[in-house]
């Protein structure tokens, strides 16, 4: 994947934060407002160097749509990748699955799924090279996890949105061809209950934004370090090129647009009766400042009425951020599943 010159960067530096003390800041009124002005500036700097209409595209080589297997992982699963022919995006998508070890060893059985979406930067393969395959392994291995499908698709830097301009449906791919297309070639046990969605970052705002619109569709929802901004910042609304955003949000923004698609409209409007189950955890010292919009929509869901599980925990954002707090979203999307089949056989 060809990444904009200033990712590398970046990624190093969030790498180097994870490891590094880091100084807690006392004035915190002074700081977030200095963050929140700093948030262009790093969307800026480390973005606007993608060519229009990279939201559209993710340029990397050529690679056969036909499903590929690695060899099992250590604790007996294995990871599927492919890519998927999409008519609304006029293109393929690249995804992998992650399956667990009964999944060759039981042939007849169904399993629950989550959909797991990446950050910026990231492709379908992120999760399981950053050691998130390792981890459910091991969790299994320890009994904290049960059986289920793990699916992670490429979203470029689509935000899992569809553009202002109409001209890439990335949500309208994943809703109406990526999740019937996963469930007929995987034997996955199709039900609200017993599918689940989660992200990191952009993916964090991606599984928020599709949860918290469609509680039909998924019965658990989590995200770390959600995108989540109430607001667009000011360099989005002064006329600043900026890239592969101007694809995804118009340019200047259009706030309307941006009201439309974002995650506090959707909790907004969001049904009170549904059987909720929504977990989602931040940084205190977020990097672009993601803990004022995860704080922000914790109130609002509390002010709805809305059962949910919010923690804001010391760290900034990054994998060293994430790795830390995965196993706790894991295990909840696990419970979640293990209720549900439990329900389904008692019922029998």
């Amino acid at each position: 994947m060809f990444l904009p010159a200033a990712l590398p960067a970046i990624r190093a530096r969030e790498h180097r934060a994870a490891l590094e003390p880091r100084t807690i800041r006392r004035d915190r009124a002074s700081e977030h407002s200095m963050r929140l002005a700093g948030i262009s500036l790093v969307l800026l700097c480390s973005l606007a160097l993608l060519p229009r209409g990279a939201a559209r595209e993710t340029p990397r080589p050529a690679e056969p749509q036909a499903r590929r297997s690695t060899a099992p992982a250590q604790g007996g699963g294995r990871e599927e990748c492919g890519a998927l022919p999409s008519k609304i995006l006029d293109r393929s998508i690249r995804f992998c699955a992650l399956l667990p070890p009964a999944y060759d060893a039981q042939p007849q059985r169904r399993f629950p799924v989550l959909y797991w979406l990446h950050g910026l930067g990231q492709d379908a393969q992120s999760f399981a090279g950053s050691g998130g395959w390792t981890l459910v392994e091991d969790m299994r291995r320890q009994g904290q996890l049960g059986d289920f499908i793990l699916l992670t698709p490429d979203a470029g830097t689509s935000f899992y949105l569809n553009s202002r301009d109409g001209h890439y449906r990335y949500e309208d791919f994943f809703l109406q061809e990526f999740l019937p297309a996963m469930e007929r070639r995987f034997r996955i046990e199709a039900g609200r209950a017993t599918r689940g969605v989660s992200g990191v970052s952009m993916g964090g705002f991606g599984a928020l934004h599709f949860g918290l619109k469609h509680p039909e569709l998924f019965g658990s929802v989590s995200a770390h370090s959600a995108a989540l901004m109430e607001e667009p910042p000011e360099a989005m609304t002064s006329g600043a090129r900026l890239g592969f955003l101007e694809d995804v949000f118009g340019w200047p923004v259009d706030r309307a647009f941006w009201q439309r698609q974002s995650v506090f409209t959707a909790a907004r409007h969001a049904p009170t009766n549904e059987n909720w189950k929504i977990y989602f955890d931040c940084g205190s010292e977020d990097d672009y400042g993601f803990d004022a919009g995860n704080q922000a929509l914790d109130r609002l869901l509390k002010s709805r009425g809305i059962p949910h599980e919010f923690h804001l925990y010391p760290g900034g954002h990054g994998w060293g951020y994430f790795a830390r707090h995965l196993p706790a979203s894991l295990e909840f999307h696990w419970k979640v599943f293990e209720a549900a089949q439990k329900t389904k056989a008692e019922a029998r």
